[in-house]
């Protein structure tokens, strides 16, 4: 977080990225509703990097919680029977990264998680410029 005044500027801090969330998917296309979850993605995959490099171990396991959740989240939007190999590959790309984010829990490691912010980083402008 960009602040840093204990936890009632923390608590501040949570409510304002909910509204905020909130305030972003009213009326978003699901064009533009993926675009946000790939956003939240990888901020909670930054932050996690960073709190493992601050050795904040309940911010490590929170964050990738986050991750992990919207990654199981943009995969189980995908259409196969649209998207074909398209989303095929799209789903492996996702578990790769979930599998990464697990490495890196387990190895105390910000690299694998780095890996897999580079993964869906790639997807993500994809994403950014087909919109």
């Amino acid at each position: 977080m960009f602040y840093s005044q204990g936890y009632a500027g923390g608590a501040a801090a949570r409510r304002y990225a909910a509204v905020h969330s909130g305030s972003r998917t009213e009326g978003a296309t699901p064009h533009g509703l993926v675009k946000i979850l790939f956003d939240e993605l990888l901020l909670a995959m930054d932050a996690a990097a960073l709190a493992e490099r601050n050795g904040d171990r309940t911010k490590v396991s929170d964050k990738q919680a986050r991750a992990m959740s919207i990654l199981f989240a943009l995969e189980s939007s995908l259409d196969f029977e649209k998207g074909g190999d398209v989303a095929t590959g799209l789903a492996q790309i996702y578990r790769e990264a979930r599998r990464l984010l697990l490495t890196g829990a387990q190895e105390r490691s910000t690299e694998p998680v780095e890996r897999a912010r580079a993964i869906v980083g790639e997807i993500a402008e994809a994403w950014d410029q087909i919109g």
